[in-house]
């Protein structure tokens, strides 16, 4: 039975993650890249279809949850210890990154103290969990499980038998000995990957920690919460692939936003949001490798059709990603339909256009060269935001339901053409700057006078509507306008009233009541956690520091404790809920660290001033 979402740990090579739970059990990987198939999903069903667990042999082969589990430094190696009556024995879970080899899980149990029997249990399932390999031995004692174009090898020096369509070991030690396990993925029309000697493994596992700590050491933050903002970095590194510059949204699919409900959803996919997003958090963190990466990325998955942009790409920039659901998964705590695909990827939202310039223009700020590929596409982004602002979209959330006039989505637009100014001002592209001022004020004047309601001195959800939306908490971060005006306080204290869970926690807008189903769906969702987020950094923006720190440190405290966080909090069951861990989550605790030691400035965009 899967443990509960904040149980898990997460390890990966940059193109592919598993997670880990506190019983040194891994529920859930994909095999070569987070988008593929999964080898393990006995997270969205049960262990048979598919996982691997580690631990101490005893209790009746069921290993305990560890006493204590911990990341190895600045890295992602994780370190899981037991206490057993003879002795304590560590697993030492990762994923070196590939550099061009086979992608390996890598599993190192020591004894600690004493002398500790490890017990090893190994059900290989392929196609989400459908698929039953063929498994055999081979000639030079590796273990081999092939289904179609699929092959994972494990190798140990421990001794395996297979019984039940499940590889086991059992090995004792004695304090200080160590044996690790190596599971390798290949295709399986190609030779067997390298097999890895004792030696070779406990330098792959030196290399690579260094290789996280050399990483870690380029931040540039250096305030009072390093820590959480090291250890969000590294998750948003670990959702970032090296080779394509693709930037996912979370490592896993189909984790529900309410236990037992229907909003399950893919995200395994680069929005151009989150990864705009990220990349611009991972440059204020001093990445800029990670932020040419992404701009390449970008350039590539837009082509020269931006008119006809998506949303979400693959990973390499795929644009078909249909939507397709997996019925012999129970999915998590019986949450169905389990969704692999999304069709959201079909949707307009006339938001990311503004969320893509904006970072190529803070790209620009903090130095990345001038690319006239990327002034070209700036020029057509902000003709088509002319050409389709002024019309309905799906929205930030995604809704699914009828197309809207969102007040975000048309304030993004203002942002689109505004930070295409900034760039031509700056020197950094070519444009008729003196006719896209015009359009900016157009929008402008048109989203106050349509998307506000002077009543209730609140911006709304979309126009005509009386809904709110904690998307609105971005107005003064975005320059729309200044943290002092009014309506821009009356829109912080009116989410607050009215979007506030018992905790002080925000739902992203209202899913109860005379709202229910205005998003298309059935159910309820927890606590957006990004958009509490986004309320530290309004409130340190209106000097009330002390109220944006207490809930920084409110929030900080719900991560697990290795520090990860999912997409939403339920307050109800007090648990995490979402797909796991949320980039947008750590993006919120990087940014809102940031804003708490300098409220002024969301971000350093000085080129930025916020009309009236």
């Amino acid at each position: 039975m899967a443990g509960h979402i904040e149980d898990y740990a997460l390890i990966g090579d940059l193109e592919t993650a598993a997670l880990v739970g506190r019983d040194g059990t891994i529920d859930w990987l994909c095999l070569p890249r987070l988008d593929s198939q999964a080898v393990f999903a006995a997270l969205l069903g049960a262990e048979n279809n598919g996982s691997w667990s580690i631990g101490p042999a005893e209790s009746s082969g069921l290993s305990p949850t560890a006493d204590r589990r911990t990341y190895r430094g600045e890295s992602l190696l994780l370190e899981s210890e037991w206490d057993t009556p003879t002795g304590t024995l560590r697993v030492t879970d990762f994923m070196p990154p590939r550099e061009g080899g086979a992608p390996r899980v890598i599993r190192v149990v020591e004894a600690v103290r004493g002398t500790v029997t490890v017990a090893s249990t190994l059900r290989l399932r392929f196609n989400y969990g459908k698929v039953v390999p063929w498994v055999h031995r081979t000639d030079d004692g590796r273990v081999r499980a092939v289904a179609g174009p699929h092959a994972v090898w494990l190798d140990t020096e421990a001794e395996t038998h297979s019984e039940k369509l499940t590889t086991h070991s059992r090995v004792t030690l004695a304090e200080g000995e160590r044996v690790a396990f190596t599971l390798s993925w290949q295709p399986s029309y190609v030779g067997p990957p390298g097999c890895l000697d004792t030696d070779q493994v406990f330098q792959i596992q030196e290399d690579t920690e260094k290789f996280w700590a050399d990483w870690a050491s380029h931040c540039t933050y250096n305030g009072p919460y390093r820590d959480a903002v090291i250890r969000s970095l590294i998750t948003l590194k670990a959702l970032t692939n090296p080779l394509t510059g693709g930037i996912v949204a979370a490592a896993t699919t189909s984790l529900p936003e309410e236990l037992g409900g229907v909003r399950n959803w893919d995200y395994r996919y680069v929005w151009l949001r989150d990864a705009a997003i990220t990349m611009s958090c991972l440059l204020r963190a001093g990445y800029r490798d990670e932020a040419r990466a992404w701009r390449d990325w970008l350039l590539r998955a837009v082509a020269g059709d931006p008119e006809n942009l998506q949303i979400m790409y693959g990973i390499a920039g795929e644009r078909e990603i249909p939507e397709t659901t997996l019925p012999w998964l129970v999915g998590y705590e019986n949450s169905t339909p389990v969704r692999i695909g999304n069709d959201a990827a079909n949707q307009r939202q006339l938001d990311v256009y503004g969320e893509v310039i904006e970072a190529l223009l803070l790209a620009a700020h903090l130095g990345l060269e001038r690319d006239e590929t990327s002034n070209t596409l700036l020029f057509k982004l902000v003709q088509f935001v002319e050409a389709h602002w002024h019309e309905p979209d799906k929205g930030i959330w995604e809704v699914r339901g009828p197309d809207r006039h969102f007040v975000h989505s048309k304030v993004m637009a203002w942002v689109a053409v505004d930070c295409a100014i900034k760039l031509i001002e700056g020197g950094h592209a070519d444009g008729p700057v003196d006719h896209w001022r015009i359009l900016r004020d157009t929008i402008h004047q048109d989203v106050c006078e349509n998307g506000y309601d002077p009543d209730r001195n609140t911006f709304t959800q979309s126009y005509g509507s009386q809904e709110l939306d904690a998307a609105l908490l971005l107005i003064p971060q975005i320059g729309f306008l200044p943290a002092d005006d009014e309506r821009v306080i009356g829109t912080i204290e009116a989410i607050q009233r009215e979007l506030s869970t018992p905790d002080g926690f925000l739902h992203r807008y209202p899913t109860e009541g005379d709202s229910a189903g205005n998003d298309g769906l059935d159910g309820h969702e927890g606590a957006f956690l990004v958009c509490a987020f986004w309320l530290v950094d309004d409130l340190a923006m209106i000097n009330r520091a002390d109220e944006a720190r207490n809930l920084f440190e409110r929030l900080l405290a719900l991560r697990n404790d290795l520090g990860l966080l999912a997409e939403e909090w339920d307050p109800h069951q007090q648990r995490q809920v979402g797909n796991y861990p949320q980039a947008y989550s750590h993006i919120g605790i990087v940014d809102a660290a940031l804003s708490l030691e300098n409220p002024s400035q969301r971000h350093p965009l000085a080129l930025r001033s916020a009309k009236r």
